[in-house]
């Protein structure tokens, strides 16, 4: 493993980690020191953002100002081959379990399921009950578990809420984005953005912003286990949750107003900046080439006006990104004052690639909001990052969310603490690593291991995640040999990677929908299609994930499934029903359908 370093000059702090015993880690019967009683294993944060794309923070070649996580990154470990699905949910599911999200019931987003699927078992869009999540066996293992943010895993009953699988405090909203500002809906698929704290509907206060509240409910937590006395003390789990940068981009004003102008020569231009950033630090290889995305439109025939309304548009994001760097810097800062931050690991990522959505104009009208240039970001504005911005985000790689492109796929991941190797500080690991290896990696930091296929009695499935530890302690290069495969399908589109080759599928829009093969090794930009130069490898590899979605019952999706579509349908269907009480509503959401997806739909298939 190349180990490189860097150096990020808008970094403000350093991080001071005492070494703790590696081997302390895995003989639970030396967790504890026996004269005081104390538990000394290492507290575990997971901090996951939403919809961050794989350049959008400074220690991965970004613009923006990210100084708590660029110091998190040089004192500890990033990985610049760590690959998520291309849909938050289904992330989600295997980030808790370590199991495929078909098994753990979660194939697709709850709101963008066809009708067939929703008979499936594996495609319920919740959290099923044949999984035990790593918040559970923490729990039982002597950790004090809490959650706060984004859950996104069913709340339908209350057996489905995190309060339930595992973790002792939990504040959480539970669908799949939520405005960052009020409690108002940002899809129809919703009539208003729930909160609960530890099962309990609560109304957020009225200086609610997600990024501060997340973090001030976190923090909360975390005192409520310090205040144990400390020779009963545990260690602790806390799994914060963000919704940033998911839609509706919102930041605080202050956040924005420092990229204004930053972004007015365009998409192309930060496309590229970023590509040379991030080959700068070592990340991908210097000549590893970039694909430029056919969705992404040209800038020079945008208007004067629409240059200034996209250039704002790109700082209400990085204003956004900002502000989550800031309010971790405050859970850091905490964690530091109350002498816990040395014993503390903290890991970071994100669920996938960006966004690249633009939301039709009825739609926001519908909901309440508005996409004014003054106001944009603030409370009742409904900002996207778009097609040609959402493709920067993920520069050099390409396509974005929703896709199994690499830069849907492929994402930041960054381990600090001081089981980190000392040799490994502030350099990068190209290991191949996968979201479910993040189970199993959590378990065995804490000294503990997942179950298998009986749990209390009954069956459960098994965790199937690899543990990245040895690569933590410099053991090892890679916890991954030739043979093993990395495998999703999400929606219709799917990926499948095996040793330096990868195949997706890509559907709808500008995509054609067939398999192709691409090194993604010497060819992370996923620009030279090699299926009819290399085709035993392409054979294989098709081959293998027929066997995929054999063992974890994939459904196929419709000729005409294009995921962003079936959302809109979906959430307009609930809209619908929402509207059935009043002969107004039935007329109103008629003429709505009618004028908002005809119209989508024909583009769509056009393309």
């Amino acid at each position: 493993m190349g180990t490189n370093h860097f150096s990020v000059s808008a970094v403000r702090r350093t991080i001071t980690l005492s070494g703790l015993l590696l081997g302390s880690l895995i003989n639970f019967s030396s967790h504890a020191t026996a004269e005081a009683g104390i538990d000394e294993r290492p507290n575990i944060i997971v901090i996951l953002a939403d919809d961050l794309g794989y350049s959008d923070i400074a220690s991965y070649g970004s613009e923006i100002n990210t100084p708590n996580l660029d110091q998190l990154a040089q004192d500890g470990l990033r990985f610049s081959n760590f690959h998520t699905t291309a849909s938050c949910a289904p992330t989600r599911a295997m980030l808790l379990t370590g199991v495929d999200s078909h098994r753990t019931g979660v194939a697709n987003i709850k709101e963008a399921l066809t009708p067939e699927q929703a008979h499936s078992p594996f495609y319920r869009g919740s959290l099923n009950h044949n999984v035990v999540t790593v918040a559970t066996l923490l729990r039982d293992a002597g950790y004090n578990t809490s959650m706060a943010g984004k859950w996104h895993l069913g709340y339908e009953n209350e057996s489905l809420l995190p309060i339930n699988r595992g973790f002792e405090q939990t504040v959480t909203m539970p669908f799949s984005g939520g405005d960052n500002w009020t409690q108002q809906a940002y899809v129809p698929h919703y009539e208003k953005t729930l909160w609960f704290e530890n099962g309990r509907e609560i109304t957020v206060p009225e200086d609610f912003y997600s990024s501060k509240f997340i973090i001030d409910k976190t923090i909360e937590q975390l005192e409520n286990n310090l205040r144990t006395k400390e020779n009963s003390r545990k260690p602790f789990f806390s799994y914060v949750s963000f919704q940033a940068v998911h839609i509706p981009i919102q930041a605080p004003k202050a956040f924005t107003e420092k990229y204004i102008g930053r972004y007015k020569d365009g998409w192309h231009v930060l496309r590229e900046n970023r590509q040379k950033a991030v080959k700068d630090l070592g990340l991908l290889p210097a000549r590893a080439p970039m694909k430029r995305m056919l969705s992404t439109t040209n800038w020079d025939d945008l208007s004067e006006e629409e240059k200034r309304f996209n250039d704002k548009r790109m700082a209400v994001y990085a204003g956004m990104v900002d502000a989550m760097d800031h309010h971790i810097g405050r859970l850091i800062q905490y964690l530091k004052d109350s002498g816990q931050y040395d014993n503390t690991i903290i890991m970071f990522s994100s669920d996938n690639g960006p966004a690249a959505s633009d939301v039709p104009p009825l739609w926001i009208k519908m909901l309440g909001y508005n996409n004014d240039y003054e106001t944009l970001g603030e409370r009742y504005s409904y900002g996207t990052l778009g097609i040609s911005f959402g493709s920067a985000a993920a520069s050099p790689l390409g396509h974005y969310k929703f896709h199994s492109g690499e830069g849907g796929m492929r994402v930041p991941l960054i381990v600090s603490g001081a089981q980190v190797a000392d040799s490994l500080r502030g350099s990068i690991s190209h290991s191949k690593a996968f979201i479910k290896d993040l189970a199993p990696t959590i378990l065995a930091l804490a000294g503990t291991q997942h179950p298998g296929t009986q749990y209390q009695g009954r069956p459960i499935e098994a965790s199937t995640g690899k543990n990245l530890l040895p690569i933590f302690k410099a053991s090892t290069d890679s916890v991954y040999t030739g043979e093993d495969i990395i495998a999703y399908e999400i929606g219709g589109n799917a990926a499948l990677i095996k040793g330096d080759y990868k195949i997706t599928l890509n559907r709808g829009g500008t995509n054609d929908d067939r398999w192709h093969l691409y090194n993604i090794k010497q060819d992370p930009g996923e620009t030279e299609k090699l299926e009819a130069i290399e085709p035993a490898v392409f054979s294989e590899l098709l081959s293998e994930y027929e066997i995929y979605a054999r063992e974890n019952g994939v459904i196929p999706v419709p000729p005409n499934y294009h995921q962003p579509i079936q959302i809109l349908k979906n959430g307009l269907k609930a809209k619908l029903i929402n509207s059935l009480k009043t002969p107004l509503g039935i007329f109103i959401s008629l003429i709505i359908a009618a004028i908002v997806i005809v119209p989508i739909t024909r583009k769509t298939i056009s393309k």
